[in-house]
């Protein structure tokens, strides 16, 4: 009896596995867009669909309360970390936040340059382990000594926290740099997707720390840097494109600040603010700073409605600053550093890095502009992917290293 109850539900589970994973290939193909432009679209399918399974399964047993977003982190630092010869790694905790430690194993009678480093992801996938081999590769290639914050994350954690981390454990290694090796004239901020926000973030915060070092510049691929506007060109031309649609943006965004989701076609009409809000911030925010060449691919201006007080009440946290450091004052970002900026063309975040660029050139602050035409969110992750590697992963870890070099 016992034995044909063990069968049964071993064959439940089966049934149930194969038709989750039949749903997530079937949901593929009729809602993923795999632009022509990208090279290897079945290796692109492959990761979506993979990504889109443990997304569900994750949702499930979130159902379940068998356990939350932490699931998708659990898988994805299941993947053993590659050792490199030429690195040395420390675990280090800074107070209950942790952090990786990158210094080449030469050793160098002068000081070497600093990069701090904080993962994308989300503030649900990322972690110090999904870009261990990134960190070595920039620590290596750049000869600098990089720190990665493993800042804490949803769900136990959300906004401030996430933002607080990252400040704390930037302060303390700026306080600490005899101590790596760094010299105090070459430390770097750098991030992908929401860490290249907070690379943004946490630089305006010590801009007038005069006990710490000055930062030397900031490196952003594909940053997240505003938390207003869902209507710009890349979000309607990328809705679908793997690995960031903008369903999964929303999610994100919902659950890194709190929010409910139920405000999703509101917020997507932008009627969560009210219209001298969006007059003000217009200037910064508005279509008419992208460049006409990347409207090509279709663009439609959506009238902004009514404003509801409702939702405004519950969302005009995106006008903090540590949740959209675009819209900061002039007289802030006119005193940023020298910038490195990577966009792709196939992600929802383009327009995020056109919009930072050009705030930043019209304020006198140098910038160097990389932008991927074969290019999708979170491309970079690939780059010890081994048979899910793309080219295009290579080229901005080269563009990245070459800015190091010649700073």
């Amino acid at each position: 009896m016992l034995v044909s109850l063990l069968l049964l539900v071993l064959a439940t589970a089966c049934v149930i596995s194969v038709g989750v994973g039949l749903w997530v290939v079937g949901h593929h193909f009729l809602t993923a867009e795999i632009p022509a432009a990208i090279g290897h679209p079945v290796k692109l399918r492959a990761c979506h669909c993979i990504s889109q399974l443990l997304t569900t399964w994750g949702t499930i047993f979130e159902k379940m309360r068998i356990c939350s977003m932490q699931f998708l982190r659990f898988i994805h630092d299941l993947a053993p970390l590659k050792k490199d010869s030429d690195v040395v790694v420390k675990d280090l905790w800074y107070g209950m936040i942790p952090v990786k430690l990158y210094q080449p194993k030469a050793s160098s009678s002068n000081p070497r340059p600093g990069i701090v480093f904080y993962h994308g992801g989300g503030g649900i996938v990322g972690s110090l382990k999904t870009h261990h081999g990134l960190c070595c590769h920039l620590c290596k290639e750049s000869d600098s000594v990089v720190l990665a914050v493993g800042y804490r994350q949803m769900p136990l954690h959300r906004f401030p926290v996430i933002v607080r981390d990252c400040i704390v454990a930037t302060n303390h290694f700026l306080k600490s740099l005899s101590t790596y090796g760094v010299d105090p004239a070459q430390v770097v901020v750098c991030g992908d997707s929401v860490g290249g926000g907070l690379a943004m973030i946490v630089y305006q915060n010590l801009v007038d720390s005069s006990d710490l070092p000055k930062i030397r510049a900031q490196i952003l691929i594909y940053p997240a840097v505003q938390a207003l506007d869902f209507q710009p060109p890349s979000y309607q031309q990328n809705k679908n494109v793997p690995l960031l649609s903008r369903n999964m943006f929303f999610y994100c965004w919902c659950a890194y600040l709190d929010i409910s989701p139920s405000w999703k076609s509101t917020v997507l009409k932008g009627t969560q603010l009210p219209a001298e809000v969006w007059e003000k911030y217009r200037k910064w925010l508005g279509a008419e700073n992208i460049p006409e060449k990347f409207k090509k691919r279709g663009y439609l201006p959506t009238p902004r409605e009514p404003l509801n007080e409702a939702a405004y009440l519950e969302t005009n946290i995106i006008l903090d600053l540590m949740t959209s450091p675009l819209i900061a004052d002039d007289e802030v970002v006119s005193r940023l550093p020298e910038a490195c900026i990577v966009s792709c063309e196939y992600d929802i975040l383009r327009d995020h890095s056109l919009l930072y660029k050009k705030r930043l050139e019209d304020l006198g602050v140098p910038v160097t502009w990389h932008h991927m035409a074969d290019g999708f969110h979170r491309v970079l992750i690939t780059l010890d992917m081994g048979c899910l590697y793309f080219p295009c992963s290579t080229r901005i870890m080269n563009a990245v290293v070459h800015f190091m070099i010649e700073l």
